[in-house]
This record gives C-alpha cells, structure tokens and sequence, in this order.
C-alpha cells in the first residue's frame, strides 16, 4: 500500500468495491491469464521449431543428392537460440504473471475479487507452463549435448 500512497499521505486512487469494478478486476485478472497463454503458445513455437531445425538438418545432411552444407554447425545454433528464446520468454512470462497476480491480490484491490484468497492461485495454466519449461530445458540440453 505504501506504493499508492501519494506525498501528501492520501491514497493515489479509491476503490469502491461495486459490480462495475468488480467485474474490471475479473476482466484485468482474465487478461493476465490470457497474456501468460499466449506466451505458452509463443514458446511451445520457439522450442518446437527449435527442436525441428536441428533435427531436420541433422538428416538433412545424410540425403543422397545434398550438396554438403557451407556452415553446418549453424541450424544447431540456430535452434539452440530458438529453444533458449523460448525458454527466457516463458520465464519472464511466468515472472510477469506471479508478479500481477500479487499486485491484483495486494490490499487495495482485494475487496474487488469477492471472494477471500485461501492459497495460492490454482489454475492450469501454471502447471502446463511450468511443464513446457521442463520440456524446454530439457531440449535444450539434449541439443546442446547432441543426445538426439
């Protein structure tokens, strides 16, 4: 609270708990999610396309009929920083998220959810993103160590 607190010692803002800024609460807390989705979807992109350069030139360069490659260590650099990009981006995003959260959950705004907050914010969303970061290291180290 002390962040909306202006010189003066007044608040920056009021919150009035009514039906109009209760459903923008939901419609801010909706957007959070929905930011953090798409940055799911950017990264399951990213890691996958990644993971597909490398692999598709490594067998790329074992057709008969192709000319050997100029730089053949590049689609494995390529895709290293594919998957890597991935992998930052959903870390920010996750970051992002947990942060918003708490700021949407601080003092100020928590008579506008309705409801008590219990525990931590249980939505699927986390597990499938943090799951995806897993896959992303884990693919990363596997390129990176040419396990595949």
């Amino acid at each position: 609270m002390s962040e909306d607190i202006a010189e003066s010692g007044q608040a920056r803002f009021q919150v009035k708990p009514t039906s109009d800024s209760h459903f923008s609460w939901l419609r801010t807390r909706l957007a959070v999610e929905s930011t953090l989705m798409s940055w799911v979807r950017t990264s399951i992109s990213l890691i996958g396309f990644g993971f597909t350069i490398v692999q598709f030139f490594a067998r790329f360069n074992d057709m008969q009929g192709v000319a050997e490659a100029a730089r053949p260590g590049a689609p494995r650099y390529i895709g290293l920083a594919m998957i890597a990009a991935g992998v930052l981006g959903l870390m920010v995003a996750l970051w992002q998220y947990w942060w918003l959260n708490r700021y949407l959950w601080s003092e100020p705004f928590t008579p506008l959810a309705g409801v008590q907050r219990s525990g931590p914010i249980n939505t699927p969303i986390i597990a499938v993103a943090i799951l995806l970061l897993l896959i992303g290291v884990f693919a990363f180290v596997s390129v990176l160590t040419r396990m595949v």
